[in-house]
């Protein structure tokens, strides 16, 4: 497909938009047309859609536009990747995702973009809670939800200082997104999160970028209280992923050796508590003050460990 502009718009940069579309026919039009002049090129991903997000997409007439459709439904994330891998070829230097409900407000694209172009950000991510009035609008349970998963997002991916990591308004540099293992991030709802990890392992600097939600019609697709059961074991299994990539296999760590000792003797203080707390209450006879702090030392001792580790983490965060 030929494209209507080939030159570099937004500071000397070529600007690429992604917008993953799934059953959006009520706001994919609208959204493709509040798209800013200074975008070069729209790729829309219909990923399987059943209603008519593609035809509506395809009936804009605008030169920057490609649609993309998914032979069978790949998730946001697996949408995100066919969008992000078409971008790269199409030589754009920056990528932005946009939704395809209308939650998106085009006016802060640049806010976005400046975070790279200007201060050399590898990735800049919307913050809907940087603006207190903005969280009014809301829906509570997104709020609860969305506090928890930000917390352990930031466990898992090692930004300490990002927050709303479910926000899926996001920039990238391609350069940076060259480096990242596209097969490997996850292809469903949060994959924001995951990219998160890749690019701490990667030493990439990120930034949050405040920029108020959009709550109108849309149906969201998201149950909070199914998605934070599944994706806290994920992020666990990131959170291990990411330690060893950072520090052991690309540069080992002390960081290592107080996780592993602390949660030895942590554990130890635990399980030993227990088992000596179970054998006084079952015979009536109270245990020495040796054998409790043979459960009290370990546990103080593996607990700080931990909390030196966690530190030395969060100061490791690429700045």
């Amino acid at each position: 497909m030929q494209f209507g502009r080939t030159v570099k718009v937004y500071k000397d940069n070529k600007i690429g938009t992604v917008i993953p579309a799934y059953n959006e026919e009520q706001f994919i039009e609208d959204v493709i047309r509040g798209i800013p002049e200074f975008v070069d090129y729209i790729f829309v991903v219909d990923d399987a859609s059943t209603d008519d997000t593609a035809t509506r997409a395809k009936a804009v007439d605008d030169g920057r536009l490609m649609v993309i459709c998914n032979p069978s439904n790949m998730g946001v994330g697996g949408s995100m990747m066919v969008g992000y891998q078409a971008a790269i070829q199409a030589g754009m230097d920056i990528i932005v995702k946009v939704d395809g409900d209308g939650q998106m407000s085009m006016s802060h694209m640049p806010h976005l973009l400046d975070a790279i172009v200007e201060e050399g950000y590898d990735y800049a991510k919307g913050n809907r809670f940087i603006e207190g009035d903005s969280l009014a609008s809301m829906p509570r349970i997104r709020l609860v939800g969305n506090i928890i998963l930000t917390f352990l997002t930031k466990l898992a991916s090692g930004y300490w200082h990002v927050f709303d990591p479910q926000n899926g308004y996001t920039a990238i540099r391609a350069t940076a997104l060259q480096h990242l293992p596209l097969g490997r991030i996850y292809k469903g709802y949060f994959f924001e999160n995951d990219m998160l990890v890749q690019l701490n392992i990667h030493r990439f600097r990120v930034k949050d970028v405040s920029i108020p939600a959009i709550y109108g019609d849309e149906i969201s697709h998201l149950h909070i209280r199914k998605i934070i059961g599944k994706f806290s074991g994920l992020l666990l299994k990131r959170f291990f992923y990411r330690i060893y990539q950072r520090y052991i296999l690309r540069d080992f760590s002390p960081i290592v050796i107080f996780g592993v000792l602390g949660l030895l003797l942590l554990g130890w203080g635990i399980a030993f508590g227990l088992i000596t707390w179970i054998h006084s209450y079952s015979t009536g006879v109270p245990a020495t003050t040796g054998t409790v702090m043979l459960s009290v030392l370990p546990f103080f001792i593996g607990f700080q460990l931990l909390l030196q580790a966690l530190v030395l983490d969060i100061q490791e965060t690429p700045k």
